[in-house]
């Protein structure tokens, strides 16, 4: 018998297994086909959408990163480097910078607000394993940042989370649960270490570098 993967080819015919080795019958065989070809354009589009994300120029990376679905507001920015799973669940409100080598995970809503600083190599996910099931499988959950929050360097947000409004997450802090708003939280897992002094914050972030 000769075979690749989930395709099985001996003296009976082909048949077709899904990941776990269970055989699948006729029509759950043609979903699965039809879901790994979707699967596959996406992945090229989405490869394309991250080479993008190389390129110095602000303009151009906001115009494929649109194209793909991704909803950015006025003055805001990505910076080079930033990396995606499905833009088109992503929005951005206005005035908001998100700095460079940073993961956006939009496999479920990841919704970010107006005047949020998310520093360099952030990563923000919505999808994780379930390690107590039989099989794996992955739960989604969307996440939340609301307006003036900031993101430290090298800061983990896991799914589910909502980051209130004006909190801090410290430098490499791991986000488990809900930070309220203006709470300053670090840590692994992350906790609260005081509240931010300012309790109506207007700024706006301004101008990021040229070619960043």
């Amino acid at each position: 018998m000769f075979y690749t993967d989930n395709i099985h080819f001996d003296k009976k015919g082909i048949t077709l297994t899904d990941k776990n080795g269970r055989l699948l019958n006729p029509k759950e065989a043609r979903i699965k086909v039809a879901n790994r070809v979707k699967s596959w354009f996406s992945d090229i589009l989405l490869f394309k959408v991250d080479l993008v994300g190389y390129c110095p120029f602000w303009f151009f990376r906001k115009f494929v990163y649109q194209l793909a679905g991704l909803r950015i507001g006025n003055g805001s920015k990505i910076h080079v480097g930033a990396r995606f799973f499905e833009p088109k669940n992503i929005s951005i409100g206005d005035d908001t910078l998100v700095g460079e080598f940073s993961f956006l995970d939009g496999r479920a809503a990841l919704t970010i607000g107006s005047h949020v600083d998310i520093a360099s190599q952030v990563l923000v996910y919505n999808s994780e394993h379930d390690i107590d099931s039989e099989d794996f499988k992955a739960i989604n959950e969307p996440v939340t940042i609301e307006d003036y929050a900031f993101i430290g360097p090298r800061a983990i947000i896991l799914p589910g989370v909502k980051i209130g409004k004006g909190a801090v997450v410290a430098a490499g802090a791991v986000v488990t649960k809900d930070v309220e708003a203006f709470s300053v939280v670090g840590g692994v897992p992350a906790k609260e270490i005081r509240k931010r002094k300012i309790g109506n914050p207007s700024y706006k972030l301004g101008r990021s570098r040229l070619l960043q």
